[in-house]
């Protein structure tokens, strides 16, 4: 084909996709407004549409990209279209039957069956790869061989149509609870935030951040931090977020003076640090809440102080950075001025958070709560916009990214379904959790450890809700029954769902980081795990402290302790690995400081004391130090930098 006949394809094809998106963004915004009447046509529709954007999104790719295998990915694309038609065709002529449970399968129900999950499995390796396909069809192998697994991990056995049966012919696999879930409740705030984007509030949300955090040393990267805090909590993305944002703050921050690598670190552990953020969470709150049963906003209070801590450490981490390499504030004169229309256009994202707080608040349904939010941002957006009044395609184009991005995480809901279905069947958790159990025997803290470590390789490589779906499904039972409370469990797989996007080798925050800081990824991952590192004990500290959470076995004192141990904790790390405190710091030093970090939160009442009183000599020598070296650079001239106007210039 010639170059123009690749650019037809392509624009044909995505013709077709912008309205097949815009559809599935309204449809989220329609059903969380008014419900649906039809469970089986809102479940199946959904995912069909989902899968369809799929398709024609990777072809649309493929066409741009003018790959020499492009006549294959053609046939194999009209073939998924066929076997996706084939197989939602057959649900919905037996769906009556089968809720009635009078329908018996015949062969050509499981070749069918067969079909629609491979159909699935493809459209999953198109948008997250390999890992999450893997660990789907080893649950279907489980499912059918597990009979022939030894001692603990065998079940009685099932065949290929009792595995369809449940997990393509139900609504306990495929189209489970989780993809209602996201159909009625995560779609709406998905829409959300790419409206937000759409009507313009991204960009004054950045310049609100450079404006609070210019007086600060790490100026851009301070910026950086709040920025992603905000974007995050709001995006079911970590990569999504890592590129909204970092497009803009990983070259001001590298233009300050920060190394590249560091700058891209700074980035993917800010932006996942949103996904556990109240009080949206990257819509994982949602579903928790409908796992566990517990309320929403009680799950926003428990994510709230370690969230906080979390952010807290990244502050201080970049500080010191930022000191150790002699970066100053940015001059007055040349720091990001709020103008008028910043402070008018702010009330585009400040209104709309109002609204979604005040719903919950008054105990209406989350999904009510983002349907009003989008109508409101909407609304703010013309008003307050002139752009917007002159080219409102501006929002076609931001419900068309938001139908793409919810297609996807719709299609990897529907492939956990498989796992979901498959663990119901066998109680995998369950048997799992005895693993562990026998491995670990009495010790809590090495079965946290196994769970830390099998939460970031499940992790790896998927976005945060079908993480958390997978992770608590198969490490849930087990931290439980260790006799953690349920939602300090799930906070705890939670957190480290999210950092597993940081952790090398897979790190798919540092992936997308990459190609705007221009430096390795996997350096990039290094990073984002050395300034986020508080991020990796705080799921300890919130099982052996649960007052952190202000809900589980709740007191004052406790919680006054574990705060205060928590910053000397961020200070003591921060310093050792910056290496620089009230001036620069030897090795010695340096690992005595992170020794003392790790000490301090230790669980045992002895050791935290004397780890504490030794941190806060160590700081109180380090303030009385800063404030010689304080009054000595008063004295020097001030570094002359860029302002953040001109480096978006």
């Amino acid at each position: 084909m010639t170059h123009l006949h690749w650019r037809f394809a392509g624009r044909l094809l995505t013709a077709v996709l912008i309205p097949a998106a815009i559809l599935l963004s309204l449809v989220g915004f329609w059903i969380a407004g008014f419900g649906s009447n039809d469970e089986t046509l809102m479940r199946v529709g959904a995912f069909t549409l989902s899968c369809v954007i799929v398709i024609l999104y990777s072809a649309a790719r493929r066409a741009e990209a003018k790959g020499l295998a492009a006549p294959l990915g053609w046939l194999l694309d009209a073939a998924l279209f066929i076997g996706l038609a084939i197989a939602v065709h057959r649900y919905f002529q037996i769906g009556k039957a089968l809720e009635s449970g009078l329908y018996f399968f015949t062969p050509t129900d499981i070749h069918i069956g067969c079909l629609g999950l491979v159909v699935l499995l493809e459209l999953t390796r198109r948008s997250f790869g390999l890992p999450l396909v893997i660990v789907c069809v080893l649950a279907l192998g489980y499912g059918l061989f597990g009979n022939s697994l030894p001692s603990i991990f065998r079940h009685g056995g099932y065949s290929l149509q009792q595995v369809l049966q449940v997990v393509w012919y139900s609504f306990d696999g495929v189209f489970g609870g989780p993809l209602s879930v996201v159909v009625t409740l995560i779609l709406v705030f998905i829409v959300f935030g790419s409206i937000l984007e759409g009507i313009g509030a991204g960009p004054v949300l950045l310049n609100f951040a450079f404006a609070l955090t210019g007086r600060t040393r790490g100026g851009p990267a301070h910026a950086a931090i709040a920025a992603s805090c905000v974007f995050g909590t709001m995006s079911g993305s970590v990569a999504g977020n890592v590129v909204g944002t970092g497009v803009m703050t990983i070259p001001m921050i590298v233009r300050r003076g920060f190394t590249p690598r560091y700058a891209g670190g700074i980035e993917a552990a800010a932006s996942s640090g949103g996904q556990f953020m109240p009080p949206i969470m990257g819509a994982v709150a949602f579903i928790m809440s409908d796992v566990t049963g517990i309320p929403y906003l009680t799950i926003c209070l428990a994510a709230l102080l370690p969230a906080l801590f979390y952010y807290a450490s990244l502050f201080v981490s970049v500080h010191l950075e930022a000191v150790r390499r002699d970066i100053r504030p940015i001059p007055a004169a040349e720091r990001q001025k709020l103008t008028r229309t910043d402070w008018i256009m702010s009330l585009c994202f400040i209104v709309p958070l109002g609204l979604v707080m005040t719903f919950l608040l008054s105990g209406r349904s989350p999904a009510m709560a983002g349907f009003w939010a989008v109508i409101s941002a909407v609304v703010l957006g013309f008003v307050l916009n002139a752009d917007l009044r002159r080219n409102p395609l501006r929002l076609l184009v931001a419900l068309r990214h938001g139908g793409v991005a919810a297609a996807q995480i719709v299609v990897a809901v529907g492939a956990i379904g498989i796992v979901i279905g498959v663990m119901n069947m066998t109680g995998l958790g369950l048997r799992f959790a005895g693993v562990i159990q026998s491995v670990a025997g009495d010790s809590l803290f090495l079965s946290l450890v196994m769970m830390m470590l099998g939460s970031l390789v499940l992790g790896m490589g998927m976005p945060t809700v079908p993480a958390y779906l997978i992770i608590i499904l198969v490490m849930g039972p087990a931290i439980e029954m260790m006799g953690v409370p349920t939602i300090i469990a799930h906070l705890f797989v939670v957190y480290f769902g999210v950092l597993s996007s940081i952790t090398p080798p897979v790190a798919i925050a540092a992936f997308a980081a990459a190609p705007i800081a221009r430096a390795n990824p996997v350096a990039i991952g290094v990073d984002a795990c050395r300034v986020a590192l508080i991020g990796f004990l705080v799921p300890f500290v919130l099982v052996y402290n649960p007052s952190l959470s202000l809900v589980a076995e709740f007191s004052v004192p406790a919680l006054i302790w574990v705060c205060l141990r928590l910053t000397l904790a961020i200070w003591m790390f921060s310093t050792g690995f910056a290496g620089y405190a009230a001036g620069r710091i030897g090795m010695p030093a340096r690992l005595l400081r992170v020794a003392l970090g790790l000490a301090v939160l230790l669980p045992s009442l002895w050791v935290e004391a004397l780890a504490s009183i030794a941190a806060l000599a160590l700081c109180a020598n380090d303030l009385l130090g800063r404030k010689g070296i304080d009054s000595s650079a008063a004295l020097r001239p001030a570094a002359i930098s860029p302002s953040p106007t001109e480096e978006r210039t």
